[in-house]
């Protein structure tokens, strides 16, 4: 025992807990806020879409990113290792939430290059006046060019070449590290962001037509909350854009110092988070009200682009704002931060999983996990077909990816191992908001009731009629296809042995309590040392 203690690799650590609230809220505000909630809500039904999603914050949102500070916190590893270190048996739920983080990333950083594409046509508004529309589809993603939906190997360089540029850059701050990597650049690009958002919200209000889509946006239709498809876009909104139930916040928490304030940090990260989200969906459709009032239209019939809403709404803000260029780079460059801090985020669970699971260094395990994303991301997101693949992939892993992990684990740690009082207690010896019953409720009664429920509609809907009216085999591919082969392998990845130089322990019993009171940060380097036991746990 005592030579696996010392041979044993040291993990890596936030310099402060300032840091780690930047990085969370860097996870949590992202793409997501701007390109993905604001078409969410607008199609939930508007002011009425507030009600499921503030259930969903506060009943599952919030409970669950509690859920994973704790156990990322107390048994101290990457996903894998955290669930391992509750139950060998649990392992697999890890390595579950790792596959996630691998689809989620091959599509997660073509959104970035078209953001940084957009950086740059800002500096000269080369989508013009009015044509904001068919630039996005047809001059940018060459959409247009593909007559039926397939998989296409014609190149876009516009999208290829920031997409390379995009994965350099965020393997770069990867191999740097926690401390220096991670940490400095969410130092660095979050508040620039909150700078250049705010500013952009602010123009964006003044624009003729403002209040038109500002009434659009927030006026509810309460038909829609008699719809299960609304609650489970909530729910499954709230996972991706609060970074819960796929092992970020769990892998973010493990590099926290041992008196860390779990419950007050995440109540500051997911109201940051919905902040951004509210503040979002007000520029994007005070926009298209603009936009609807100059082509004397609805906003209904501007707000339908899905997930081009953002680089249509955004660029007629750029168009018709003083100074404009210089806005957009501003607003389009702090995108592509909020798009990386997300990013690295998501990268960061998958490379610290196989450097617990290998017993890797830093840059090895970085190049080994990013190369590989980055080819598969280019191969499928540089095409005029990139816009259908996403769109099906973003879909089901959110529907059937996230959700179902929550769920399962949720029922395996609270139900079957009985984790929720030590998980608790936990959260309470170290934080100033303590949790009582009504977490205990929201976590191991509540969310699997409403995950349960919203799982099984969703089942029945996406089999009911194709999604998006893709064919058959386009879905058995990107969609019901990648949602059980991630299952598949998460299970085939749990039976692999565990490296002799790696953070797990080989004894089934290993006594958590111990891992609690071990670890303390260098203050030199930023890691902690992860199997050395304490006084107390050594007399034990």
């Amino acid at each position: 025992m005592a030579n696996a203690t010392t041979q044993a690799p040291k993990r890596e650590a936030f310099g402060s807990r300032n840091v780690f609230i930047l990085s969370a809220i860097g996870s949590a505000v992202g793409l997501g806020n701007i390109w993905r909630f604001p078409y969410v809500a607008y199609e939930g039904g508007g002011g009425a879409f507030l009600i499921p999603y503030l259930c969903a914050l506060l009943t599952a949102g919030i409970p669950l990113l509690f859920f994973d500070y704790a156990i990322g916190h107390r048994f101290r590893g990457s996903a894998p290792l955290a669930f391992r270190r509750i139950h060998r048996a649990a392992e697999p739920l890890g390595w579950w939430q790792v596959l996630i983080c691998v689809v989620i990333s091959v599509y997660y950083a073509v959104i970035i290059a078209w953001a940084a594409m957009y950086t740059w046509f800002s500096a000269q508004l080369t989508w013009g006046p009015g044509n904001e529309n068919d630039f996005f589809f047809v001059d940018f993603l060459k959409s247009a060019d593909v007559a039926a939906v397939g998989v296409s190997t014609e190149f876009v360089p516009q999208v290829g070449v920031p997409l390379i540029i995009v994965w350099l850059v965020v393997i770069g701050i990867m191999a740097l590290g926690v401390k220096r990597g991670i940490g400095r650049a969410n130092m660095i690009l979050m508040p620039l962001l909150t700078v250049m958002f705010a500013i952009l919200v602010v123009q964006s209000l003044f624009l003729p037509g403002a209040m038109d889509g500002l009434n659009a946006f927030f006026k509810p239709n309460w038909e829609a909350l008699a719809d299960p498809a609304v609650w489970a876009s909530a729910y499954g909104h709230i996972f991706f854009s609060l970074s819960v139930a796929f092992g970020i916040m769990v892998t973010y928490s493990s590099y926290l110092k041992r008196k860390t304030d779990l419950t007050g940090s995440g109540l500051v990260v997911a109201f940051a988070n919905s902040g951004f989200e509210i503040l979002a969906g007000i520029g994007v459709f005070a926009a298209l009200g603009f936009m609807a009032q100059a082509q004397g239209t609805e906003v209904a019939g501007v707000a339908s682009s899905g997930i081009g809403l953002a680089f249509i709404a955004f660029p007629t803000i750029v168009s018709n704002a003083a100074g404009g260029s210089i806005i957009g780079v501003l607003f389009f460059g702090a995108l592509v931060f909020a798009g990386v801090t997300s990013l690295i985020s998501i990268l960061e669970v998958i490379v610290a999983a196989l450097q617990d699971k290998l017993g890797w260094g830093r840059i090895r395990t970085t190049l080994v996990v990013s190369v590989p994303l980055a080819l598969v991301s280019m191969a499928l997101f540089s095409t005029t077909t990139a816009l259908s693949v996403l769109d099906t992939a973003d879909a089901f892993v959110n529907a059937f990816g996230i959700m179902a992990v929550a769920l399962v684990a949720v029922i395996v740690v609270a139900w079957m191992l009985h984790k929720l009082p030590a998980l608790q207690e936990h959260l309470n010896r170290r934080s100033s908001f303590g949790v009582g019953p009504i977490w205990k409720i929201c976590v191991g009664v509540l969310g699997p009731i409403v995950l349960g429920y919203l799982l099984v509609s969703e089942i029945i809907a996406k089999t009911s009629a194709p999604y998006g009216d893709y064919p058959a085999w386009f879905l058995a591919i990107f969609g019901w296809g990648m949602v059980i082969s991630l299952v598949i392998l998460a299970l085939v990845v749990s039976v692999l042995p565990w490296s002799g130089r790696s953070h797990a322990k080989d004894d089934p019993e290993y006594d958590e309590f111990l891992v609690d009171e071990s670890y303390d940060a260098d203050p030199e380097t930023g890691t902690i040392d992860a199997q050395v036991p304490s006084e107390k746990g050594a007399r034990a």
